[in-house]
């Protein structure tokens, strides 16, 4: 492990309590060989791996504890099939001046990854063989779009959602894993508040639960809220979150889903001189409501994750650091100081955090 001292303490009691959790609700074949539960290892911290690059990474799609997927600034794509001793530079080539901030992996060899930017910058790219070529799949051609997230249901159909045209979130669909793309009609999706927008901070401001429902958090407007569609990002309802808006800078910034039902919320204002309280929200009615935790993260928070096989345990992170419930989001305490944007976690307790300076983490027993 390389977390020491007393973040490394704190992050292994804090952990330790949230696999705890989880363990009572996992599968036996579903725990990772180290798991506590074995009698093999210790107590669980994150373990931060050398990516050999200080490449800000806010793209996350980890597939296993082997095999995970990052994207960042300069155009960087990596890839590990070794757990993170080893990552393998598998950039598009010519994508150095993008900016990745989102990638949707569906095993070790195929991949789709979007950059963000306005007009031409918001492209989509895919590969089939591990990154050793990509095709470039969509280009924005409207200069007053700019894409922030993907999200797919399944290997075939996924979406992509772009910052309010003409009043209205635009969103993309794919049906083929990526390969082509159009833009779904507009009718059903309801007008954007002024200064609304999506945040492309963690690859989170778009996510998806099930063959059907996907959610879009939002933020920038007088209220910040998360909108819902059940049928693939043709009609949409919206609803405001409990957590601040207003400002260009506030809003909710990712979410996380189990099944249609229960879901979590977080975000609050990135700027580090600012506050950010009620800076987390819970929902049980598939996003149609949220109330506020009781106490949430202390401050801005990016990312969130569901433990695998647990409905009340999971993990939040930003730039200060990892924060986790054991209650399903109404409470929230810190337990590592370390920098992340997004975490993410696969049914093997793969549990995944990237961010900046090439911090990639994964969480070790």
């Amino acid at each position: 492990m390389t977390s020491k001292g007393k973040t490394g303490r704190a992050v292994s009691l804090g952990l330790c309590t949230v696999v705890a959790a989880a363990v009572l609700a996992a599968p036996a074949q579903a725990l990772p060989a180290e798991h506590p539960a074995t009698g093999q290892g210790g107590a669980p911290a994150w373990s931060v791996k050398d990516t050999g690059t200080d490449a800000r990474f806010r793209g996350l799609a980890p597939v296993s504890r082997r095999i995970a997927w990052v994207a960042g600034s300069k155009g960087k794509v990596l890839r590990t099939v070794d757990g993170g001793r080893s990552w393998l530079d598998v950039s598009p080539p010519g994508a150095a001046e993008l900016q990745f901030r989102d990638i949707e992996a569906f095993d070790g060899r195929r991949a789709v990854v979007l950059a963000i930017g306005e007009g031409e910058a918001s492209r989509v790219f895919r590969t089939d063989d591990g990154g050793a070529t990509w095709t470039e799949s969509f280009r924005n051609d409207d200069p007053r779009a700019f894409y922030d997230c993907i999200t797919f249901f399944d290997s075939r159909h996924g979406l992509a959602m772009s910052d309010p045209v003409d009043g209205k979130y635009r969103i993309l669909s794919t049906g083929d894993g990526g390969k082509s793309w159009k833009v779904l009609p507009n009718d059903g999706m309801p007008a954007a508040l002024p200064g609304e927008a999506g945040f492309a901070a963690s690859g989170q401001c778009l996510v998806s639960s099930g063959p059907k429902d996907v959610w879009l958090a939002t933020g920038g407007g007088a209220t910040a809220r998360v909108l819902h569609s059940a049928d693939r990002g043709l009609h949409w309802s919206a609803a405001e979150s409990t957590i601040p808006a207003g400002d260009p800078a506030r809003g909710v910034f990712a979410l996380a889903f189990q099944g249609r039902g229960h879901g979590l919320a977080v975000g609050g204002d990135y700027r580090p001189d600012q506050a950010s309280p009620q800076a987390a929200a819970v929902t049980d009615d598939g996003g149609r409501s949220w109330r506020q935790s009781t106490t949430p993260p202390p401050a801005y928070r990016s990312g969130v994750a569901w433990l695998p096989h647990s409905r009340t345990a999971a993990l939040a992170v930003g730039p200060t650091g990892t924060d986790l419930t054991v209650d399903a989001g109404r409470t929230w305490r810190t337990v590592d100081t370390g920098s992340f944007d997004t975490v993410d976690c696969t049914p093997d307790f793969g549990c995944w955090a990237a961010g900046e300076k090439g911090r990639v983490a994964r969480l070790e027993f």
